[in-house]
């Protein structure tokens, strides 16, 4: 039982619109990717798959590809400058096999950019101004009209205009933080399979994440990450790299090596604001929202690309399920909804205990982050939350057992059995 072959619209080319028009053109599909950008161009620095987001691109026949490229991750270890251990998780404490992938958004892109069938085509500087959903036809910016479509996916990220089809939305406002972004080359830095983060209060946060390689650059390379207000990017600007880089060394001494190589002028760097959005509906008529646009959130849990990849997965699934669009839409809601929000609820409370000015916040996370590590519950929900299993107040997503047993293998090859990284 599945629907009829489709003629797809994809409205973006991110991760969520690049595994979907896979996907879905794999199963038979005619699928039609339109892309505001003139040229393939990923947007950010790094990015962490969890196992759940491993297991999609074990589906689409990516993972070996993947692991070459990726950098494995077995630990998330955050603390402050006086040395107070705030966050430390394995994820050998869940499942001995499990670890997470650093990447450079750039070498996720080509890897799904080069998996693309023939049969999925993409148009280039094609920006989609608005949807006629009564006859699922598309219409650029300059007036040209595409389709009509059997469906319409709308994928062009968490800033979004596309999903306005959709309105109205139960939340859709810009969080206050942001974030700088940029790569900087590993060199010696020990920790190389260890999300490090460095907290000053509430109000400073810098992360380093391994993202392994790309294709045309064999170096490996560190994702940088700096957090502040997304009203201050400019004032950062205007006050010199200088004084903001003796910021970073008087935080993080053991680091300096590393900040060294970061870059020098600002626009060297990527700057990165987000959304919270939660839509009322998903989908409506032959439309329905997928990836960032359908559910953006603080990064603080790191799982958006996940979240998009799992979105492609769960669509391919539903139609395959199902007799009709409209079925399969529904199924596809019924499938997505719950484990989204989840990530929503705890993104959404956890963020101001990292990225606000709520100082008393930090406090509070100081004192009791350490303590509830140690307690099982609270480990296991946080592990599950981490490695993006979890789908409910109990429930957990599964891994099924070939995808442990290439992560296992994989480690197994690489000499690793347990996390490297110290404190």
């Amino acid at each position: 039982m599945a629907v009829r072959t489709l003629e797809i619209a994809i409205a973006g080319y991110g991760s969520a619109g690049q595994a979907a028009a896979i996907l879905l053109a794999r199963d038979g599909h005619r699928v039609t990717v339109f892309e505001r950008a003139a040229t393939p161009m990923p947007v950010g620095a790094g990015l962490l798959l969890q196992p759940t987001g491993l297991a999609v691109l074990d589906e689409m026949g990516l993972l070996s590809e993947a692991l070459m490229f990726g950098a494995p991750v077995r630990r998330l270890l955050g603390d402050t400058p006086d040395g107070r251990q705030v966050l430390d998780m394995r994820y050998t404490d869940l499942d001995r096999r499990l670890f997470g992938l650093g990447m450079q958004r750039a070498a996720l892109f080509d890897l799904l950019h080069a998996a693309r069938p023939d049969e999925a085509i993409v148009k280039f500087g094609a920006e989609i101004d608005r949807i006629d959903s009564d006859d699922g036809r598309l219409i650029t910016v300059e007036g040209v009209r595409h389709g009509p479509f059997d469906l319409i996916l709308i994928a062009d990220g968490a800033a979004s205009r596309l999903r306005q089809v959709l309105a109205p939305h139960r939340l859709n406002q810009p969080y206050p933080w942001g974030a700088l972004w940029c790569l900087v080359a590993l060199d010696d830095w020990p920790q190389h399979d260890v999300l490090r983060q460095r907290y000053r209060s509430s109000s400073r946060m810098i992360g380093l994440l391994p993202v392994g390689i790309r294709r045309d650059d064999p170096v490996p390379r560190l994702s940088f990450f700096w957090s502040l207000p997304a009203g201050d990017f400019q004032s950062w600007r205007a006050r010199g790299l200088p004084a903001w880089r003796r910021e970073l060394d008087e935080l993080w001494p053991e680091a300096a090596t590393v900040f060294a190589g970061l870059p020098g002028e600002p626009d060297g760097f990527a700057q990165a604001s987000y959304r919270d959005t939660v839509l009322g509906d998903w989908h409506r008529g032959r439309v329905c929202a997928i990836g960032d646009a359908a559910h953006a959130m603080s990064p603080q849990l790191g799982q958006g690309v996940n979240m998009a990849l799992l979105d492609a997965l769960a669509m391919r699934e539903a139609l395959r399920a199902e007799t009709t669009v409209a079925a399969a839409l529904a199924h596809f809601v019924r499938i997505r909804r719950r484990h989204i929000g989840v990530y929503h609820f705890w993104s959404r409370w956890l963020t101001p205990l990292f990225q606000s000015d709520r100082h008393w916040l930090a406090r509070l996370r100081d004192a009791l982050f350490p303590r509830l590590g140690r307690w099982p519950g609270s480990r296991s929900l946080s592990l599950a939350l981490l490695t993006g299993r979890q789908q409910g107040l109990i429930a957990r997503r599964p891994l099924s057992t070939q995808v442990l047993l290439a992560l296992s293998e994989h480690q197994r090859r690489n000499g690793h059995h347990r996390p490297q990284g110290n404190a």
